[in-house]
């Protein structure tokens, strides 16, 4: 009877108090740690076969089989980890691609938006230090910027609904981490640009604002290229 009840209240979504040794959690824990990825989509994919688990843990002891033998069997059904994670990678690998296209495609326009605001609205004034540098740096952050946005809204809709029909590049993953770690890049010199230009400039409260946002902005996007990066190495089926 106290089998039978632990059973239920599995099935019903209270899972069974989790042993020290138990097979199920052991599992688990070894595939996620074998997985990288967006945190929320991990969690989520670790969840469903941690679900799935369970339910063949329920099906072997609804036939008798006591808890200990029927996790076993739904270990050994399952697969060893090392040989799934390839695939679980695969998914996880994709959405960490449309994660860094988004940031990529949120932040970069923003952080050069800033950027040209200030550039513009200090360039005919007589504190004005540095126009050579501010010009080429203002030519390479568009041409990152540019770059990215096309590449982030190519990746969005490749890995999207046109995924349906035509399979994804496999080397998308890894050109959008390294467009994003380009991007990073070119956002760090803008905020060491205009904290630098906030001493010399007169409206100093926007360019150090604008400064502020840049190193936010290359936090978020390098960040997510890194994990993308991390992701892209990883062996996929």
């Amino acid at each position: 009877m106290g089998m039978e009840t632990g059973i239920g209240a599995g099935a019903s979504g209270k899972r069974r108090p989790a042993a020290p040794s138990d097979p199920i959690d052991a599992y688990v824990a070894a595939l996620a740690e074998s997985l990288h990825g967006p945190r929320s989509a991990k969690s989520r994919l670790v969840a469903e076969i941690r679900d799935g688990l369970d339910d063949a843990v329920a099906a072997h002891t609804r036939a008798g089989v006591p808890y200990e033998r029927a996790a076993e069997l739904a270990v050994r059904d399952f697969g060893a980890p090392d040989r799934l994670a390839p695939t679980f990678q695969h998914e996880l690998t994709i959405a960490q691609a449309r994660h860094t296209a988004r940031a990529a495609a949120l932040t970069v326009p923003l952080a050069v938006g800033c950027w040209l605001l200030i550039w513009t609205a200090s360039h005919d004034t007589a504190t004005w230090q540095l126009p050579r540098t501010t010009s080429l740096l203002t030519f390479h952050l568009v041409t990152v910027a540019a770059v990215a946005s096309v590449l982030s809204a190519a990746t969005l809709a490749a890995t999207g609904r046109l995924a349906r029909w035509l399979p994804t590049p496999h080397r998308l993953p890894l050109a959008v981490a390294w467009t994003g770690t380009a991007a990073s890049i070119a956002m760090a010199v803008a905020a060491l640009v205009l904290v630098t230009l906030s001493v010399v400039v007169t409206n100093w409260p926007l360019a150090a604002a604008a400064g502020v946002l840049a190193a936010a902005s290359h936090a978020v996007v390098a960040s997510s290229a890194r994990t993308c990066r991390q992701c892209a190495r990883l062996p996929v089926d």
